[in-house]
């Protein structure tokens, strides 16, 4: 049973920085795709970033590009998103999610992801 957790969230005034995490675990954590998405009141879940299986390519929306990193160390079975110069409108729960398939080019699409962690806040205030 694949699980992932997410932790890391919380408040930081406007410019700060957040580091969040997500563990994955049931399965073979290196042979899949990671991404990350968020979801603000009374708004659609929208995509952030992904990364490839390996680590090697990563891929960002453009709003968070320049700001967001996303990472992931396939030897603790985490993947992580650096969140910079945070602005008010960053202000959701992030999800970080995996697709069922092995070895798949992650895209922007919410239906290409299978698995879904319980979403962490983060609140950022101007």
């Amino acid at each position: 049973q694949v699980q992932l957790v997410e932790s890391g969230g919380g408040l930081v005034q406007a410019g700060g920085s957040l580091r969040l995490s997500c563990v994955a675990s049931g399965r073979t954590f290196s042979y899949y795709a990671m991404g990350w998405f968020r979801q603000a009141p009374g708004k659609e879940r929208e995509f952030v970033a992904n990364i490839r299986w390996s680590g090697g390519m990563t891929y960002y929306a453009d709003s968070v590009k320049g700001r967001f990193t996303i990472s992931r160390d396939n030897a603790k079975n985490t993947v992580y998103l650096q969140m910079n110069s945070l602005k008010p409108e960053d202000t959701a729960v992030y999800y970080c999610a995996a697709p069922r398939e092995t070895f798949t080019i992650p895209t922007t699409r919410r239906e290409q992801y299978d698995y879904w962690g319980q979403g962490t806040q983060v609140t950022v205030s101007s």
